[in-house]
């Protein structure tokens, strides 16, 4: 009977290992390419984080900063924190009675004389510019104790000019004041107000890191301040080491000098703020592991300051 010549099926023990072994050698060098690409896009995306968060560091307080005025003291000046009146919006007098307050719309035909960063509310200060013979230039500071939208028939009417008949057909609104105090018989229609709200910037730390935060503080009398809102982060840690450190403030006068802690605000010409920004966590980029970590610094002139 002739021999018959089987065809042999399937991989021998051998192949079969040596197909199983090449195929894990793939697999663990695309698993590496893998592992390598992921840290690297997150430590690229971590440097972003910090990065920005240095960046809305000095644009916030860069804003703050230069709106205050000799009128407007800082409340508290410390390497980490800084508590002071900033101005959130300007507006005219259209009209007043005692303590209650008429201003014009913020949308009009024409050149609107109310302008705010953000709206003034109950416990805002609002400071009236004043002149008279007897006790010269001046601003009347009073608190707000309500804020009310109300039409521009009511808040700011044609007779007080500062209204068209075009904004009244459009049916604007404008604001009306109430003061905790009235007026006193200098401020008349047409005067400037400025709005101010005073808060406090500062260092802090949280579970998961060192942040900037803002504080609300009330506007008249000692300092008490609401709960602390996250403004950007993560930083370096509070260091009494100004080099160190991941916020700094510094105080100095017309002349450059520095100020101590004991030193008037009237002196206070400028502040220099230095943020140092730090990733929550290390990462392995290039093969070096650490924090990723950025700063800047920048040199903040009081508007109105000290000349």
């Amino acid at each position: 009977m002739p021999a018959v010549n089987r065809a042999r099926k399937g991989l021998s023990l051998i192949e079969l290992v040596v197909v199983v072994a090449l195929a894990g050698l793939v697999g663990g060098a695309i698993g590496v390419t893998l592992t390598r690409q992921q840290r690297f896009y997150r430590g690229a995306a971590e440097v972003g984080y910090v990065r920005e968060a240095v960046r809305d560091a000095m644009d916030v307080l860069a804003i703050d900063i230069r709106q205050m005025s000799v009128g407007d003291t800082v409340r508290l000046r410390a390497d980490s924190a800084i508590e002071f009146f900033s101005t959130i919006g300007v507006s005219a007098v259209c009209q007043e009675a005692g303590a209650e307050v008429g201003l014009p719309g913020l949308h009009s035909s024409g050149n609107s004389l109310s302008a705010f960063l953000m709206q003034p509310d109950t416990g805002d200060v609002a400071a009236f510019y004043s002149y008279s013979e007897v006790d010269g230039e001046k601003w009347e500071r009073h608190r707000i104790s309500d804020v009310a939208a109300r039409s521009l028939g009511s808040s700011c009417p044609p007779v007080s000019r500062f209204t068209v008949q075009a904004d009244l057909d459009a049916r604007n609104d404008g604001l009306v004041l109430t003061l905790t105090s009235p007026l006193s018989g200098v401020i008349e229609a047409g005067a400037p107000v400025r709005f101010l709200r005073r808060g406090r910037y500062s260092l802090y730390h949280s579970s998961d890191g060192w942040y900037l935060g803002y504080r609300r503080c009330n506007a008249i009398g000692q300092s008490v301040c609401g709960a602390i809102q996250p403004i950007s982060g993560t930083y370096r840690p509070y260091s009494i080491d100004p080099a160190a450190s991941g916020l700094l403030f510094e105080y100095f006068d017309r002349g450059g000098q520095r100020l101590d802690p004991t030193s008037s605000p009237l002196t206070l010409a400028r502040v220099d703020v230095t943020a140092r920004g730090e990733s929550g966590r290390g990462f392995s980029m290039r093969g070096e592991n650490g924090r990723i970590s950025d700063s800047a610094t920048i040199t903040v002139a009081i508007r109105n300051g000290a000349r």
